[in-house]
């Protein structure tokens, strides 16, 4: 570095901080100097030298970074929709492609499909944001009455507090109100009831406090096969030990408390089964429990004292004639005080799925039953290490559960808001089954519940060789071949899990019908050019 004022030696820590600029060939101010510094080649050629000896190996590396972090994988974001975004890319830049848009059908995001906002539930919350919009005459006073309830459950009337760890707790006496009312009077405390940044967050954190123990003690979480991803990539993250048990596919998918016996007992050889994991309705399945299987599924978590946890987002999404949904708590009290005052038991809900699609809120709750007093103290100690769940999401939470009623001013837009969509998905739910099932090499079980189709694929063994030689899994090789054919983007079976053997893919259902017919057709139109070229 060179010029008035400035020492030939220099300071070395000056000269470090000049390496990397001048290395990388850009021209900077001297810190010492106003206007723009000279080089001579010798300085250049010295201060390369200092940036590559200066530089060392990273401290986080593939090596050294938490090995469980890097078991976890979650295929509904996975390599798939990362093929899709580039895709997506190369379409905004103007490269040709057999299709002129990817359709995103991997991720039960009913808004992203165009699923319209509930009204009702977007005028409270942005009442909530905005609390000058409650002297508009453009809000119903029913909306107002009860964003005014929610503010004054937050530090200084503002959404934008803090809350107790637990959530606001009018909210979670809305939520427990609900659940007397879902379950026919079942009582429910709201102490009990934490608020959760969406299910996800309810079920790992009680994932979290269960997991203990090492070797063939280290603790075993039972879950249906096929499964959604977060159960196994929470147990991965854990270091927990994940127990399959299968769903039967033969029988809509319908679980057999002969095959959790199967599984729990084949556990018991290398690890503590404690837990088990139940979806209802169920997801990527879309099957509803009946009662029967419900009662034997808590007589065996009793009989073998398993802490059962009951994810129950799709609770409003019940499709099928004869199905119905009961929820775990409620046939829990219904056997009795034997049963009621023993099993331990966690439920899920979310402002996410049913007739909300609220994704983005990230809203929830869970309720925990039978949990030991000191346990219960240890679970909002572990809540309060991340303060409170998003107090906006707690607001829509609040509207799920504690919706206009009869008599209000907007109920009855609210009631035909929320049966239109539930009326639509009813509708795209049987279109989905019936098309697929019209498919040679397709077979779909009917979609009791949810928002997903899963169904069973054929795939020739000249196919299963070529995804071998391109060392992917059969099905993620069919699903890549459809992507870049059609578009559409869905989410391989093996990402949940299958029987060895079969092949399946979970599509949502939650595309506009006629989107949703060209997306069927141009599936059967792969299918069938996919049997020809591999048969």
């Amino acid at each position: 570095c060179e010029g008035p004022g400035v020492r030939r030696s220099g300071r070395k820590d000056m000269a470090l901080r000049c390496a990397a600029s001048l290395a990388a060939g850009r021209q900077r101010p001297c810190p010492r100097l106003p206007g723009p510094v000279r080089w001579s080649s010798a300085a250049k050629a010295s201060a390369v030298k200092i940036s590559e000896k200066t530089s060392r190996e990273k401290i986080l590396t593939l090596e050294s970074m938490n090995p469980q972090v890097k078991a976890v994988e979650y295929a509904v974001r996975g390599p798939i929709v990362l093929k899709a975004g580039e895709i997506e890319k190369e379409l905004r830049k103007g490269i040709k492609k057999p299709f002129t848009e990817v359709i995103k059908a991997n991720i039960g995001d009913a808004h992203a499909m165009g699923q319209r906002p509930i009204t009702f539930l977007r005028q409270v919350v942005a009442l909530c944001t905005y609390p000058n919009l409650l002297d508009s005459p453009s809000f119903p006073e029913d909306a107002k009455k009860r964003a005014k309830r929610i503010l004054q459950g937050c530090g200084g009337n503002s959404l934008g507090s803090y809350s107790a760890s637990q959530g606001i707790n009018c909210i979670r006496e809305d939520v427990a109100s609900y659940i007397e009312r879902r379950d026919g009077g079942v009582p429910a405390d709201p102490d009990n009831i934490y608020l959760t940044t969406g299910a996800s967050d309810g079920i790992a954190t009680i994932l979290k406090i269960l997991v203990s123990g090492g070797g063939k003690s280290r603790t075993g979480v039972m879950i249906p096969i096929p499964q959604y991803p977060l159960y196994s990539a929470a147990i991965s993250e854990l270091d927990a030990i994940q127990v399959n048990y299968y769903l039967d596919e033969e029988n809509c998918w319908a679980l057999d408390v002969n095959e959790l016996r199967r599984s729990l007992n084949e556990a018991k050889a290398y690890c503590n089964p404690k837990v088990l994991c139940i979806i209802n309705p169920g997801n990527p399945t879309g099957q509803v429990q009946n009662r029967k299987c419900i009662e034997d599924v808590i007589h065996f978590a009793w009989e073998e004292k398993l802490f059962l946890l009951a994810d129950e987002v799709y609770q409003d999404n019940v499709y099928s004639e004869g199905c119905q949904f009961h929820s775990f708590k409620k046939i829990l009290y219904e056997m009795g005080p034997e049963y009621y005052n023993n099993v331990e038991l966690a439920s899920f809900h979310s402002t996410s799925k049913g007739y909300m699609g609220e994704c983005g809120y990230r809203g929830g709750y869970m309720e925990v039953i039978n949990l030991h007093p000191e346990i219960k103290g240890q679970l909002v100690k572990l809540l309060s290490v991340r303060l409170c769940p998003p107090v906006s999401g707690q607001a829509a939470m609040d509207i799920v559960v504690n919706p206009p009623v009869p008599g209000e001013e907007s109920y009855s837009q609210f009631i035909k808001e929320k049966e239109s969509v539930l009326n639509n998905l009813a509708k795209k739910a049987k279109l989905t089954e019936d098309m697929f099932n019209k498919v040679p090499g397709i077979h779909c079980n009917p979609l009791q519940g949810a928002m997903y189709a899963f169904p069973r694929i054929f795939i020739p063994s000249k196919a299963i060789e070529e995804a071998k030689a391109h060392k992917m899994a059969p099905d993620m090789f069919y699903c890549m071949k459809l992507l870049e054919e059609t578009g559409i983007c869905v989410v391989p079976g093996s990402g949940f899990g299958q029987r060895e053997g079969s092949y399946h893919f979970r599509m949502t259902i939650l595309p506009p019908v006629e989107k949703l017919k060209i997306l069927l057709e141009k599936v059967k139109d792969f299918h069938m050019k996919f049997l020809e070229k591999y048969a």
